[in-house]
């Protein structure tokens, strides 16, 4: 892989741009490496194209038939990333409600309790997850129960 860097005087933020000729996993490394030293943004994947997201534009993050996926209000995105690494990344405000599922409180629109002990979230884009015995106590306590 080639790299150019220009230093520009009247540039007042660093930013990126890899030219390839398709996304190999080179190229997703180097752009999650790039994304991982500037903070509060996501890059995700969408046909082939690797989308810049804002932790405010994430609903939910959950893994399904082992690949992340991104949920924002509208669309859902790939990611390379695994689970953990999300939670790291996003910090305050996204809660793990399973084991499998990241939940973004900010949107949350309600909680209704279900049969066998489970509550299950819904956010305000319509996304639905139960939450995990595991990770009961914890939500409880966001609430105040």
């Amino acid at each position: 892989m080639k790299i150019e860097i220009k230093v520009l005087p009247e540039t007042e933020e660093p930013y990126a741009v890899i030219y390839t000729s398709e996304i190999t996993p080179e190229v997703r490394r180097a752009a999650e490496l790039l994304n991982m030293e500037s903070t509060g943004v996501i890059s995700v994947v969408e046909n082939e194209r690797i989308i810049v997201l804002r932790p405010d534009e994430i609903y939910m993050v959950r893994v399904e038939n082992e690949k992340t996926v991104v949920y924002t209000k509208a669309k859902q995105y790939s990611s390379g990333k695994r689970l953990y690494e999300f939670e790291e990344i996003l910090g305050d405000g996204f809660m793990r409600i399973s084991k499998s599922t990241l939940a973004n409180l900010h949107y949350l629109d309600y909680v209704e309790p279900t049969l066998g002990g489970l509550m299950l979230v819904v956010l305000k884009n319509g996304c639905k997850d139960y939450i995990s015995r595991k990770y009961l106590p914890s939500f409880k306590k966001y609430l105040g129960l």
